[in-house]
């Protein structure tokens, strides 16, 4: 049986959003665990604003997190519309989670024990030796075709504990 290209690449799409955005989430939870024990993780809005000021190149990927209590909070939406501009303008791919608990679970907490501000999430990857992963590789390839939906800042579910 011979296939053409185009009903090659129909079938590979013919995966549901569902299980997409399902496959996204266990890619984001793998992405953010290998990056945290690669030290490659900047947490906190504030802190990814510095990083991405100072070296835009490190910055691989960026996850934005909120949850029904921060829906309301315009200075928090401000920042994310500015992180989203920026990692737009530099080739950053971005996604959206809502579940901030599950997400702070994943990052830790901080040195005193609190936990971090997990609403933005760097992936960060030394310039001179770039960061390779499968599950960075799998979420670009997500950002990308949710991109070509129109779906700028996709949302992902992380899966349950």
């Amino acid at each position: 049986i011979t296939m053409t290209l185009e009903e090659i690449h129909g079938q590979e799409n013919t995966m549901d959003t569902a299980d997409r955005v399902q496959s996204a989430g266990a890619a984001l939870e793998e992405l953010l665990i290998a990056a945290k024990k690669q030290d490659y993780l900047t947490v906190g809005v504030y802190e990814s604003a510095k990083v991405m000021n100072v070296d835009p190149d490190s910055v691989a990927f960026c996850v934005l997190a909120t949850d029904e209590e921060y829906e309301c909070d315009i200075a928090l939406q401000i920042h994310f519309t500015l992180i989203q501009a920026f990692c737009f303008d530099n080739d950053i791919n971005v996604v959206r989670v809502n579940d901030i608990d599950r997400l702070a679970d994943l990052v830790g907490a901080d040195d005193s024990g609190e936990p971090k501000d997990a609403h933005c999430i760097l992936v960060t990857s030394p310039s001179a030796n770039p960061w390779k992963d499968p599950a960075l590789d799998k979420l670009s390839l997500f950002c990308e075709e949710s991109r070509s939906a129109y779906d700028w800042v996709p949302a992902i579910t992380l899966p349950e504990r």
